[in-house]
């Protein structure tokens, strides 16, 4: 772990940990945040993590070596790995550390929530250096594996259930295999005409039932990934979107009113806002929590999605 030079505006118990998740071709970008960093004047310990995943092994470090605030270089899936870390461990001082991100992954859907860019890095350092910060949710998900291990997860943005989950799984393995964003959108697109996508799901809402056959259910935190776009992550609610199962077509033609913003107006969508739901079945669908795969088959178990209010402090 590298330390940049002792700014004089820092205090002794002021300690910033900088974790860089490494993505195809970002090195170069890395390099010059790295250097803005050190010319802004933050005294802060960097280290970079061998993958997405490391970041939480990393984070876990950081928090129990009471570092009191976290920055990602990364996207959502590192963002996640850390929220999850920062959530899980034990705090020495009984505070836990603030979070930052400056988004420099393949998905960075939570940090655009917030008007970071990933490339205006140069703004997005100056607002970090501001300390501004804001209470913000997180997210909860208590599920049952394969296993049958009960786990519990954290996240900031989603959760996926179905195909919006295969969409993410496929443009991650074909972004890091083809390293280009838009023919990874392509392939992924050809490659979903192959994959299931329609789910028998049930779940309850605020003591209703609910049994549908459906293409994707979102519980969203925050935008969702377009999803659930007037969710906001501080008002211990989570919007819920279902999306029901449709012909090809009309698919694709949703997936072009999820990229120009205005999924909701896709017909048969259905909206809900609660502060928690219970899923009772998925039908063996896939699922993604803030843009990583997170369990490719869920046993036919109960499992509860739901918010813990103001949980940790944001830099904004």
């Amino acid at each position: 772990m590298k330390k940049a030079e002792m700014s004089q505006q820092e205090t002794p118990t002021d300690t910033i940990g900088v974790i860089y998740c490494p993505r195809p071709g970002g090195h170069r970008r890395w390099k010059k945040i790295l250097r803005l960093l050190k010319n802004s004047g933050i005294c802060f310990d960097y280290i970079q993590s061998e993958n997405s995943s490391d970041v939480e092994r990393i984070a876990t470090i950081m928090v129990r070596n009471g570092y009191t605030t976290i920055i990602i270089v990364g996207g959502d899936s590192a963002l996640n790995y850390a929220i999850n870390a920062i959530m899980q461990t034990e705090v020495p001082y009984g505070k836990r550390p603030v979070l930052g991100v400056i988004p420099a992954g393949y998905g960075n859907d939570f940090a655009r929530y917030w008007n970071f860019e990933p490339k205006d890095y140069h703004l997005t350092i100056k607002r970090l250096k501001s300390k501004h910060t804001r209470r913000i949710d997180v997210g909860c998900i208590t599920i049952q594996t394969e296993n049958k291990d009960t786990h519990t997860a954290y996240f900031l943005n989603c959760v996926n259930i179905g195909t919006a989950a295969s969409i993410i799984g496929l443009r991650h393995t074909t972004f890091n295999i083809l390293g280009s964003r838009p023919l990874s959108h392509f392939i992924s697109a050809f490659m979903l005409l192959f994959k299931k996508m329609s789910y028998k799901l049930s779940f309850r809402i605020a003591g209703e039932k609910f049994e549908q056959r459906a293409t994707t259910l979102c519980v969203g935190s925050a935008h969702g990934y377009g999803q659930t776009p007037r969710a906001v992550p501080y008002n211990g609610m989570v919007d819920i979107c279902l999306a029901p199962t449709t012909q090809f077509f009309q698919l694709i033609h949703g997936l072009w009113l999820l990229i120009s913003g205005r999924f909701l107006n896709h017909k048969g969508i259905s909206v809900w806002r609660t502060r928690e739901i219970q899923i009772d079945k998925t039908d063996n669908a896939p699922v993604s929590i803030d843009g990583r795969l997170a369990y490719n088959k869920v046993r036919k178990r109960k499992r509860k999605i739901n918010v813990i209010p103001e949980a940790i402090d944001f830099l904004i």
